[in-house]
């Protein structure tokens, strides 16, 4: 078997009318030996920011010599970017003979719930000092919550998502993000809504769980460009990042109150290791730059509040110039209100057809932008739109990426990058 055999045999599994729970999962992972049960983790969920977090904390662990997990989804080119040790994916030969080992023992579960035991066995196998785990969807029925408490539980900003499975208020989907937060860890919560915060606080008070909330105010940004981002948090630092965006700095201090967790309970990490993890943390297709003249940037957020978070971003970091968006999104997303963040700020707007059975085509997506005033054209192909969009943006010029991780995976992919 190779690793794109594995890869095509776990996407049989589909997922899509599966009652969620943990049933399944437990019972896989115990014919396997349960591997989950000898490892030690931090669990992070969350709507937005919980990969981006999980990667700069990775980055610190490994940094201090610490034998680090990282499981994360969705992956942007390659399968194998979902199971990840000290930022190494996964091999193909071990993803090959892992997959036939959990088909094996395998009945009913979904592709995320083997994806799931894959890791366990792999992070096991590795001989992980911790494990980064980022929950798919959801937390309480979410497959990764098989683990026991974990040394900490991260939750990131909440927003409305996935209504029809966790809920249509904030306080229900923060419930269920929260049900990764079990007796025996310590709780980190990205301030945020005042509902999400009740929500959290009145969990954590049930099960006798300490939480420290972010502080915002104990945030200062010393400097900020596309190059990067540095700033102090709680007294400490000065701390150097490279992904964008204000919101990259909460994430951060989510970060640094998760590693305060672990110091408490025993872990050995310098504050020398967290600057030099933090330097050296990247999350690609975040608010990514990838070239100069024109900027081109990537970023794969695909909901209101990420497109938000990038057009706030745009605004600060790059105030004299009209962004030329290359955009497609998925027709289940709500796509509409995510194109009026960008409208104000754009210059001019190509269209593109994410690879995904679930995308709004280029056509219907440039006729609703053109519909808004705008000007739009709808591409072929994502080399044709890259190409158009370089050229209308000119060498002093900004493009922006955005809208479906599908397509960013594909224009990292074709300029070189992976």
């Amino acid at each position: 078997m190779t690793g794109q055999e594995a890869e095509a045999l776990i996407h049989q599994r589909a997922w899509t009318g599966q009652t969620p729970g943990l049933e399944r999962i437990r019972r896989l992972l115990e014919k396997l030996g349960d591997p989950q049960e000898r490892l030690r983790s931090v669990h992070i969920a969350g709507s937005n920011g919980k990969g981006s977090t999980a990667a700069m904390l990775s980055s610190i662990l490994t940094a201090a010599g610490l034998r680090t997990g990282l499981y994360t989804s969705p992956h942007l080119w390659s399968f194998s970017e979902r199971f990840q040790v000290d930022g190494a994916p996964i091999s193909e030969g071990d993803l090959a003979a892992l997959t036939a080992q959990v088909l094996e023992a395998a009945e009913d579960e979904t592709e995320f719930e083997l994806m799931t035991a894959i890791g366990m066995l792999y992070f096991l196998r590795s001989g992980c000092d911790i494990v980064v785990l980022e929950t798919g969807l959801g937390g309480r029925l979410d497959p990764t919550n098989v683990i026991g408490a974990p040394e900490a539980a991260a939750i990131a900003h909440i927003g409305l998502e996935h209504t029809q499975l966790l809920g249509d208020t904030l306080e229900r989907i923060a419930a269920e993000k929260a049900g990764i937060l079990k007796p025996g860890c310590e709780a980190v919560l990205y301030r945020q809504d005042r509902a999400v915060m009740e929500t959290v606080e009145g969990i954590c008070r049930e099960r006798d769980i300490p939480l420290t909330a972010t502080c915002p105010e104990a945030l200062e940004l010393l400097s900020s460009g596309l190059e990067g981002q540095t700033f102090t948090y709680r007294d400490k630092g000065p701390y150097h990042i490279s992904l964008l965006g204000e919101h990259q700095l909460h994430n951060a201090a989510v970060v640094l109150d998760t590693v305060d967790i672990l110091r408490r309970r025993g872990w050995s990490i310098p504050g020398e290791v967290v600057v030099q993890g933090l330097a050296r943390a990247r999350w690609p297709g975040r608010m990514e730059l990838v070239r100069r003249s024109p900027d081109l940037i990537l970023d794969g957020g695909h909901n209101p509040q990420c497109m938000e978070a990038l057009a706030r971003a745009l605004r600060k970091l790059c105030p004299a110039k009209k962004p030329v968006f290359l955009t497609g999104v998925m027709a289940d997303k709500d796509w509409r209100a995510m194109m009026e963040e960008l409208l104000p700020l754009a210059k001019e707007l190509f269209t593109l057809t994410p690879d995904s059975p679930r995308a709004l085509t280029a056509g219907e997506l440039a006729a609703y932008l053109k519909g808004r005033g705008a000007s739009a054209s709808p591409c072929g192909s994502l080399r044709e739109g890259i190409g158009r969009a370089l050229a209308a943006a000119g060498p002093e010029g900004l493009v922006c990426v955005c809208g479906s991780l599908y397509t960013i995976g594909e224009a990292r992919h074709l300029l070189g990058l992976c």
